[in-house]
């Protein structure tokens, strides 16, 4: 299970141009969903997304994380995370999981994140064509692979 992990100053997503969903502050993350991912990889990725420390304190140093100031999640679902350039220039995405499987592991993860954090867990429409905006706050932008655990 990987993730694109944005800090942001908001974000939001649309769908035929009407707003579906947006927050104010916090994390965008982009959840690519791999065919062997699981409910150890949902629980390791919420995990790491509820404690990492990207949020600066009053020293200005990246010290605090999600739980320690007020902000949202937009989690919008996205397979191409997993795509492979190695042969051609078509990427290959076989290891992403199928449509159906991916769906139920998206749900779980979004209410891993959600008993953490009720009512601050925004979400994208699942396989639906969205527009994503942001502002990505720093920059920051980290990957989180749950396979790749030391990335």
């Amino acid at each position: 299970m990987r993730a694109l992990l944005q800090r942001v100053t908001k974000a939001g997503v649309s769908i035929n141009g009407k707003i579906y969903a947006e927050i104010k502050g916090g994390f965008l993350v982009l959840l690519g969903i791999e065919n062997s991912d699981n409910q150890e990889d949902i629980d390791w990725l919420a995990n790491k997304i509820l404690n990492i420390r990207l949020f600066n304190d009053s020293e200005g140093k990246m010290n605090l994380s999600l739980r320690d100031i007020d902000s949202e999640i937009l989690i919008i679902s996205q397979f191409t995370l997993h795509a492979s350039t190695k042969k051609g220039n078509r990427p290959s995405f076989q290891r992403a999981a199928p449509p159906n499987q991916a769906l139920e592991l998206y749900k779980a993860f979004v209410i891993a994140l959600s008993l953490h954090m009720p009512g601050r867990i925004k979400t994208g429409k699942f396989a639906a064509n969205m527009q994503v905006s942001l502002v990505n706050d720093g920059p920051v932008t980290i990957l989180l692979d749950s396979r790749s655990r030391d990335l």
